[in-house]
């Protein structure tokens, strides 16, 4: 037993020792509010005879032993450790365990870990940082991009623009041209015909 001690003191303080370990812990960092529930999952690559969660307290430097689960469910407690308050649920084939943690509080506060025992060795989890606080940070929201503003034709602006194309405009306006047009033919004519009088008499001399 005072192996198991040695290893996981070794792993709390050089992590890298429980390095490619064959189980894995999930999530790293979990923020909850006091009287509320939350839950930390430990995920095996093969079946063992079963998980050990443990505590570790920042305040008190110590490392608590709170509950063990075997693979048909059997369940032994550490010392003082509330029934009400810890539990472990196993999924299929046991190499799936998560650990309930009920009417959270400040003492609460610590790091989780998950366990196995292999070869006389405890081997330890990523660690699980479970903090419990009165009340929860506002989640900050990005502001939304600005959209390029829009623009809005008022009524009296659509009325304006329909009334340049409004027949009353155009009608006058294509008269007064084509009686333009016509006062233009007979100057048109009369420049021809002199200029045809001034080329005879060119060629005349």
């Amino acid at each position: 037993m005072a192996w198991l001690w040695l290893h996981l003191f070794t792993c709390l303080q050089i992590p890298v020792f429980c390095t490619n370990l064959p189980l894995s812990q999930t999530p790293e960092h979990i923020l909850a509010q006091t009287n509320n529930k939350t839950e930390i999952l430990c995920e095996l690559k093969e079946e063992y005879a079963g998980v050990y969660w443990y505590r570790w307290s920042h305040v008190r430097q110590n490392f608590e032993f709170l509950i063990f689960s075997n693979l048909l469910g059997k369940v032994t407690y550490g010392t003082n450790i509330s029934q009400d308050k810890f539990s472990v649920h196993g999924a299929s084939f046991r190499t799936s365990y998560s650990l309930h943690i009920n009417h959270l509080h400040a003492s609460d506060n610590g790091t989780y870990y998950c366990s196995i025992s292999q070869s006389s060795q405890l081997l330890l989890g990523s660690g699980t940082r479970l903090g419990v606080v009165d009340i929860l940070p506002l989640k900050t929201t990005q502001a939304p991009l600005s959209k390029k503003p829009v623009r809005c034709i008022t009524k009296s602006k659509a009325a304006d623009k329909k009334g340049a194309c409004s027949p009353l405009v155009w009608v006058p306006l294509a008269i007064g041209v084509l009686v333009l047009l016509l006062s233009l033919v007979p100057t048109a004519h009369r420049l021809h015909r002199l200029q045809r009088r001034l080329w005879l008499r060119v060629h005349r001399q």
